[in-house]
């Protein structure tokens, strides 16, 4: 019975916790989503879309690192699913994969950015190339925060912190790190695709 008694307020902070995620992230998505809507807008309003004369975006490069961040969301669900089963040790090297495939995704982005800068397409190139970079730039910086949060975790994970009785700490980073993964997808769809 003492059991029991003890688990409640950790389920009970568990749940909290977890909750004040799923708010933060319908926040973030209403953001997006007020991007996206205003960024198909502007599109649904123009004769052609991109404008003429305006560098076309790359899709190989931009697929491929698609893929880098799909990938580190993978990593991540296979390390928290570890953690979950009870595997502790297996935890440390998926949170490494997820880390560097997604430094890999920002320096990727870096070299598209830094191709299409050169190319001409420039935030002052009018509604297309500031709607690109605006877009582009504000995910990116929610894959640094990412990329903060989950140094932070892979710190702890190192100490022996993590437990499977403790795992929704994990968790809760990998469900910010699978949005950012969302949010470009649609974002790759969206800008690089049609």
């Amino acid at each position: 019975m003492g059991n029991v008694v003890a688990l409640r307020p950790r389920a009970q902070q568990d749940f909290t916790q977890s909750l004040g995620m799923i708010v933060a992230l319908g926040s973030w998505a209403m953001m997006f989503g007020g991007l996206f809507f205003m960024y198909f807008g502007m599109r649904s309003r123009s004769p052609v879309w991109p404008p003429v004369g305006v560098p076309h975006l790359p899709v190989g490069v931009p697929a491929l690192n698609t893929l880098v961040l799909v990938a580190s969301s993978v990593a991540l669900w296979r390390g928290t699913s570890a953690l979950a089963s009870g595997k502790r040790r297996a935890l440390v090297p998926w949170l490494c994969a997820g880390v560097v495939l997604g430094v890999a995704f920002v320096v990727v982005q870096w070299v598209v950015w830094r191709q299409l800068w050169l190319a001409g397409l420039l935030p002052s190139s009018g509604a297309y190339g500031s709607v690109f970079y605006g877009l582009t730039a504000l995910h990116a910086a929610h894959v640094a925060a990412g990329l903060v949060v989950l140094l932070v975790v892979l710190y702890r994970a190192l100490r022996g912190v993590y437990t499977e009785h403790n795992v929704v700490r994990v968790r809760m980073a990998a469900m910010f790190w699978h949005f950012v993964d969302a949010v470009w997808l649609l974002m790759f769809v969206s800008l690089y695709l049609f």
